[in-house]
């Protein structure tokens, strides 16, 4: 008998114990959610998976059905942070006093910008590179490899030539990624979602223009993303869709990881095709965000689009972080995580410290929340000053979603950078080259990426082939 078919992400039983966990998260302590936790107890349900997405063993046929009404009773629950943390755009906006509309910052020439695009794009790949053998590896883990193999503090890719077969053993690479993604390895960019959805959203620019509508998002990822290429937030939201749900709602039915990191991975392209226009980069995060996340969720994508905005033009990391958390509620969880991180990247100058007091705050979370990754990222590129290899080297070594945090921060230092200036340790092992599911996409190199970019940044807003 073939052994049980497991599917990550959306297995009713395994997300019940995230939903009571994002329940905790979002205020929603009172009498009904106790007594939905006593009636999956008592049931047998478990807690959600540590670090996988799915859990080891077959849920019976009554377990399930349980957790199918049990997250639509917590789904029905109102969350009282809701006004503090608005989820409408024009909510979000009224509650953002210092909101950054536009920088009074003279673009780069044409050569220059495209040679700043170039560097984004070659920067997210090299970035998430890095950070792909050791996803789900916890901090410890990937110092103690790094250390056995020569390359701590990181300055390069890791490699498992002279590692021990006891570190290894205690710190197992990320099953997909190690064949690809050592450096003795590395043939080119392999597949990545942190790459595979910046595709997306340049098709979806390409398509539909800057004024998109997120029903366009979503008619683009039916098109051309396999969903067996989502995870999180955006599988949960892709059923919803195949299920005949509709945004906003595909953002809130059972989906328990609308507060991850998954609207913040994709962010990147919307703010490069605003330069020095972090509102405009917001509002775009957001059109595109409200498909898959609320809340908190929403605010990474729009701190990352509107941060990415900036570095289009600036040169200073820290200004280009400032930007971003304009556009996000003050009074957010993600605003004071990322206060905390950018406070402790000021004040500390061993980044080991910096993590330290990060994770004081944000580590009870899951390692794919959107808090903890979101205030890495703020916390390396101040700390980093602007160095490719300083900024992403902390950004991995500091744990959580490795490559995601690795494809953020090489981005935007990409662009402060540009192609020209980053280093061929870096570069080199990419080959000019990215595979992709995404049709179209396989082999194209990041010259041709950088080219499609500055051709929409020359079209006029909204316009469409």
């Amino acid at each position: 008998m073939s052994a049980a078919l497991r599917l990550s992400w959306v297995q009713p039983e395994d997300l019940v114990g995230h939903e009571l966990r994002q329940a905790a998260e979002d205020g929603r302590h009172g009498p009904a959610v106790r007594a939905i936790a006593d009636r999956w107890t008592r049931a047998g349900g478990s807690a959600a998976p540590a670090r996988k997405g799915a859990s080891d063993q077959p849920a019976g046929a009554g377990l399930r059905a349980l957790a199918q009404e049990l997250l639509d009773e917590l789904d029905a629950l109102p969350a009282p942070r809701a006004t503090a943390e608005p989820d409408a755009l024009a909510a979000i906006e009224a509650a953002c006093p210092g909101w950054t509309e536009t920088l009074d910052v003279a673009p780069p020439g044409p050569a220059a910008l495209r040679d700043r695009l170039h560097g984004a794009w070659l920067g997210r790949a090299a970035g998430c590179l890095l950070g792909k053998p050791v996803e789900k590896i916890p901090r410890a883990g990937i110092r103690e490899i790094a250390e056995a193999t020569g390359n701590w503090p990181l300055s390069g890719y890791f490699t498992a030539v002279g590692l021990p077969a006891g570190v290894a053993h205690r710190w197992p690479w990320n099953r997909r990624s190690a064949p690809t993604s050592l450096v003795e390895n590395i043939d080119g960019m392999p597949e990545d979602d942190d790459l595979n959805y910046p595709l997306l959203a340049l098709l979806l620019l390409e398509r539909h223009g800057t004024g998109f509508t997120t029903a366009d998002v979503a008619r683009v990822w039916l098109e051309e993303l396999p969903a067996g290429r989502t995870f999180t937030a955006e599988r949960v939201a892709y059923r919803n869709l195949l299920d005949g749900v509709e945004p906003p709602l595909t953002a809130r039915r059972r989906n328990p990881f609308r507060e991850w990191i998954g609207a913040q991975i994709r962010a990147d392209v919307l703010g490069w095709v605003h330069p020095g226009r972090p509102g405009d980069a917001a509002r775009a995060a957001w059109r595109d965000a409200a498909l898959t996340h609320t809340a908190n969720g929403l605010y990474g994508a729009m701190f990352t689009a509107a941060l990415s905005a900036a570095a289009v033009v600036l040169d200073d990391p820290a200004r280009c972080v400032e930007a971003g958390l304009s556009v996000v509620p003050p009074d957010s969880r993600l605003a004071a995580a990322v206060r905390t991180a950018v406070r402790a990247a000021g004040e500390e100058a061993d980044w080991e410290r910096v993590v330290d007091r990060i994770e004081a705050e944000t580590g009870h979370l899951h390692w794919v929340h959107v808090l903890p990754n979101a205030a890495l990222v703020a916390a390396a590129l101040v700390h980093g000053r602007g160095d490719f290899t300083a900024s992403v080297t902390r950004v991995v070594a500091g744990g959580c979603d490795t490559d995601s945090n690795g494809a953020t921060v090489g981005a935007v230092t990409g662009l402060l950078t540009g192609a020209a200036a980053l280093p061929e340790v870096w570069t080199a092992p990419l080959r000019n080259r990215l595979a992709s599911s995404v049709a179209g996409f396989d082999g194209t190199g990041f010259d041709t990426l950088a080219d499609r970019t500055l051709a929409l940044l020359r079209r006029p807003p909204g316009d469409t082939p």
